[in-house]
């Protein structure tokens, strides 16, 4: 081969942009939702920033995402190229629903994004803070009705942390579970339940216009420009943020993971990935590697014990 040639062919293969492995992405979940937003909006950033040059998402529904789960780990087994989004939702769903396989049978690459759940009230409620809410629970929990999400997801969990940190045995909770945001908020404004407590997102609106008065949020920190207080800042030790994040099949290397978490690392940094975390409103709470497989490990254990107390596992 003439120098010219060689030259000429190193030359080319410098100029092809060397992409990272195509991806697929499952959401186990239907379309519109936050893990299929949070899947599509990766599949956004990692093209536009030309980390991946062709990603897919799927869908597959059911069960808290226990239903997609078996089916990537059953599907995907060592194939580098498939990643699905989960988060502490499926953690409690895997144990609430019996699922045969779980996050232990994936291989986690990072916790991704998050948000705190707010506790509210309606506007002419008695309670006024968070200790008038701890008095009346340790008064007669049965009295006072949780309004939130689907029951063993984080919504009840918290509620059930709640009880057991100011010292009420967490089976008395009268936790009441709806399907979706809009039920749980008409039960709250209808005077039908005493408290609500779900996403900050699901209850912002009637917070500002005044219709709800939010006694506390459940996250680490309190939201940037929010004039809510955490638990922590009530007296309250309790931290409950609702994670999302991104998994890994099982059975790949472990060079094989090093090199997604450095495609993940990438998108997390990338300017297209934070404009869209300032565009839905969601925090970011990245946090990768060995870090997160201890995070995971513990939020694994938390959850199963709150939901044995709550009755949900046995």
């Amino acid at each position: 081969m003439n120098k010219l040639l060689l030259a000429a062919l190193i030359s080319s293969a410098i100029a092809v942009p060397a992409f990272a492995a195509d991806y697929t992405i499952m959401a186990p979940a239907a379309p519109g939702g936050g893990w299929d937003q949070t899947a599509r909006s990766m599949q956004e950033a990692l093209q536009a920033e030309g980390i991946s040059g062709n990603v897919q998402v799927t869908n597959v529904p059911g069960a808290g995402g226990t239903i997609g789960l078996a089916q990537f780990v059953n599907q995907f087994n060592a194939n580098p190229n498939a990643l699905i989004v989960g988060g502490y939702v499926m953690v409690g769903a895997v144990l609430t629903n019996a699922s045969p396989v779980s996050l232990a049978n994936v291989t986690p690459i990072a916790r991704l994004t998050g948000e705190s759940d707010v506790i509210v009230v309606p506007a002419a409620s008695e309670l006024k803070t968070v200790d008038d809410l701890i008095a009346k629970l340790k008064a007669d929990p049965g009295s006072v009705s949780w309004a939130g999400g689907s029951a063993g997801g984080v919504d009840h969990i918290a509620a059930g942390l709640f009880a057991k940190t100011v010292g009420v045995d967490p089976t008395t909770v009268n936790y009441i579970a709806f399907s979706g945001g809009g039920e749980a908020l008409a039960a709250v404004l209808g005077g039908q339940v005493t408290v609500g407590i779900s996403g900050l997102g699901e209850f912002d609106a009637q917070i500002k216009s005044g219709d709800l008065r939010a006694l506390a949020t459940t996250g680490s920190a309190r939201l940037e420009g929010s004039e809510i207080p955490t638990l922590g800042e009530a007296g309250v030790d309790l931290v409950v943020e609702n994670w999302r994040m991104v998994a890994a099949a099982p059975g790949i290397t472990d060079e094989q993971k090093t090199a997604i978490g450095a495609d993940i690392e990438k998108l997390v940094s990338s300017a297209t990935w934070k404009q869209t975390l300032a565009t839905k409103g969601w925090q970011d709470m990245y946090l990768g590697g060995t870090d997160f497989d201890a995070q995971l490990a513990a939020d694994t254990e938390a959850t199963s014990a709150i939901l044995k107390e709550i009755g949900l596992v046995q």
